[in-house]
């Protein structure tokens, strides 16, 4: 069977010349949404490994189950868009890619299995090439210095050459990325920035969305629409940084974990978040979520049972008590209306802004959110400067749940908390 030609150029775009054919140490692209960030570096290094027999791609995402559907299922719509997905095999149990000619591989690996991350080897030629989607999730630069000197690895043959490409949304200017390759120019390092005006695969709907963020939250349009950083001004909440805290076991007894939820449906997302507080140490660790639109109180019912928070108390929104019902007569037995009142958000965000807050790499939406939940500028009627209302529903999840926090006191009980969280998202010390 033979390979149809195509003209990449068509495929790809403008925009991407330089990054396409770029070949330093480090190459490092931020964007915003819709900006063919991640479809251009998958389309590349399709094409790249299939010009360099003797290459190998190690693709890395912070936790190693998001890469199904992201970085897989972009690497698997190249082949087929390149015409040549007759040429790869594709396997996800183990989660890797093979080209059928010569036995290059591409390997798939999370930060939160660094013992399969540092020993990824491939059976012919060199492991020279390393993809970093989301490098936004990666919180610490210790983490990326430990991949760097482990992998890319082996001498390269002559015309292959080393290179680690890194994509991700720029949400926040105080990220070590911002640091190390952007504020300075970094040896052997070329940075790019891109957003959603050199997509000309975008059709006029996809536009409008933009054009309305523009118009109506600038600053989630200057990172999600135009790729710059994020900036700190006016940040409602400024106690936070993504991570996951180390917890000794013997600590386990401070922590407890609360749940909340805010109803959304067409136009508002639902919004639901489980988090771990120490108020001992003063600690918030926000470790699982869901955020989703046209969610039915059935679907949401379903999603909680199958997260296996169902027996768990969920403070949800007091203002549909409808829908709350619902969800006790479908087996989210303990879930309880939020306490509103005067003053109560900002009461809420004063306390929650006493502590230290974690949110794990995989809240994507959490990080998001808490990148943009800003004050508004104008005050409201009761002449209070208010947080402006968007952008703010699983912070308000947060808020709703976090009234209970006063009612726990671990040094008191002294008991271990049995945590409900997944395995795969607990710190070494934490298992």
């Amino acid at each position: 069977m033979t390979t149809p030609e195509v003209k990449i150029s068509e495929i790809i775009g403008g925009g991407y010349d330089e990054f396409w054919n770029c070949t330093a140490r480090y190459r490092v692209l931020k964007g915003g949404k819709a900006s063919k960030k991640s479809t251009t570096t998958a389309l590349n290094f399709i094409y790249r490994l299939m010009k360099y027999p003797q290459s190998n791609l190690l693709v890395v995402r912070r936790v190693m189950n998001t890469h199904r559907d992201s970085t897989f299922a972009q690497l698997s719509w190249a082949q087929k868009r390149l015409g040549v997905e007759h040429l790869w095999n594709n396997t996800v149990s183990p989660m890797e890619m093979c080209f059928l000619p010569t036995g290059q591989k591409i390997l798939f690996r999370g930060f939160d299995d660094v013992l399969k991350l540092a020993s990824a080897t491939v059976p012919s030629g060199v492991l020279n090439f390393v993809w970093i989607e989301e490098a936004f999730e990666i919180e610490r630069e210790s983490d990326f210095d430990k991949l760097d000197l482990s992998v890319p690895r082996g001498k390269t043959p002559q015309g292959l050459f080393k290179q680690t490409t890194l994509t991700f949304n720029p949400w926040s200017a105080s990220h070590w990325l911002k640091k190390r390759f952007f504020d300075k120019a970094a040896p052997d390092a070329a940075t790019f920035s891109t957003n959603y005006k050199c997509n000309e695969f975008l059709d006029g709907t996809d536009l409008s969305v933009f054009s309305r963020m523009e118009k109506n939250d600038r600053r989630k349009y200057e990172v999600a629409g135009l790729g710059n950083w994020g900036i700190s001004e006016g940040l409602v909440f400024e106690n936070w940084q993504s991570g996951i805290p180390d917890i000794p076991k013997s600590e386990l007894y401070m922590w407890k974990d609360f749940f909340g939820l805010d109803y959304g449906y067409s136009s508002d997302p639902t919004a639901f978040v489980a988090f771990k507080v120490n108020p001992v140490k003063r600690m918030i660790f926000i470790y699982d979520e869901f955020y989703k639109r046209r969610m039915l109180n059935r679907d949401i019912a379903n999603e909680i049972i199958r997260k296996g928070y169902a027996k768990e108390r969920i403070r949800a929104d007091c203002a549909e008590p409808k829908s709350n019902e619902d969800l006790r007569r479908m087996g989210i037995s303990r879930i309880c209306p939020s306490q509103k009142g005067r003053d109560s958000i900002l009461h809420g965000i004063a306390e929650i802004s006493e502590y230290r807050m974690f949110v794990s790499p995989a809240c994507e939406n959490m990080l998001r959110e808490l990148s943009n939940y800003v004050y508004d500028t104008k005050p409201g009627v009761s002449g209070q400067i208010l947080p402006a209302d968007r952008e703010n529903h699983l912070c308000d999840a947060l808020r709703y749940a976090f009234c209970d926090v006063k009612f726990f006191k671990p040094e008191l009980s002294g008991e271990v908390q049995s945590p409900p969280m997944k395995p795969e998202i607990f710190s070494s010390d934490f298992k």
